[in-house]
């Protein structure tokens, strides 16, 4: 029996449940998946009151940083980028991990490319340290654009081996100059900077949310006929990750996320 939850704030439009949901039945497998509302500063409070019949939990906004205060059993990429989207327990004690750096990956993956060339990322938090970490290598040049420096130390650990370069929020030629776009800022606050994009553009654009749904951003990019990825893919994929880790079992990954993803859309097409 898999007993397992999506934890943070706001959580009530969190895709997570049925996504899961779906895949364990997919495989077989009795769940039960539900979402919790955690406030930044609660997580320690709830964690204390879980006994042993908790498979794990997912983790949102504004709780993959502070999960990092609640367990001494982090993966090293976890501890690099600051951050951790899934909670799980091994050995009777809770471990950390994240999906979101191979979410992204395979996210892309599944759309034949990869973050080779040129990367923006839009935003400074925990989901572009992930963005960069997953783009770290492979792109020739990772260049974040955030509205502060006060996240600057943090986004430099993310990055190994890339050239890696800080630019003003709104930089319209930062959007002619990419191969790829990420953006991780939360809801509306790209969709500010959709005056700036390229009439024409060139690059794929991969939007990690999907609330609203479709985003302007996204909508504006597709508009002037430049190639969408959108926040689905990304929550679909980290989410198959972290079945396999709630149920130990193998999962096919192209076959799982179409399954995933047909009942995401459905269920965003009737919200909607």
């Amino acid at each position: 029996m898999i007993k397992a939850a999506v934890l943070g704030s706001p959580i009530d439009h969190s895709l997570s449940p049925l996504l899961h949901t779906v895949a364990y039945a997919e495989l077989g497998l009795e769940s039960e998946y539900t979402r919790i509302e955690v406030k930044s500063g609660e997580l320690g409070a709830f964690l204390t009151q879980c006994d042993s019949s908790w498979t794990g939990f997912s983790l949102t906004m504004p709780l993959k940083e502070e999960v990092l205060q609640f367990t001494e059993d982090a993966t090293a990429l976890a501890k690099r980028i600051k951050s951790a989207n899934t909670l799980f327990q091994r050995t009777s004690q809770w471990s950390a991990t994240t999906t979101d750096v191979s979410g992204i990956t395979n996210a892309l993956a599944a759309h034949d490319t990869d973050a080779t060339g040129n990367v923006l990322i839009i935003g400074g938090g925990a989901t572009a340290r992930a963005a960069a970490a997953a783009c770290d290598g492979i792109a020739t040049k990772i260049t974040i654009m955030n509205r502060s420096l006060s996240r600057v130390a943090d986004l430099a650990n993310a990055v190994e081996t890339s050239d890696l370069e800080f630019i003003s929020w709104g930089d319209e030629g930062a959007f002619e100059l990419a191969d790829l776009i990420i953006s991780t800022t939360p809801e509306g606050a790209t969709d500010s900077l959709v005056s700036s994009f390229p009439p024409k553009p060139s690059g794929i654009f991969f939007e990690v949310i999907y609330k609203p749904w479709p985003t302007a951003a996204v909508s504006a990019w597709s508009d002037n006929g430049g190639q969408i990825i959108d926040g689905l893919d990304l929550l679909v994929h980290q989410a198959i990750d972290q079945v396999r880790i709630f149920s130990g079992e193998i999962v096919e990954r192209s076959s799982m996320a179409a399954l995933m993803r047909r009942h995401g859309l459905k269920a965003l097409a009737s919200s909607t």
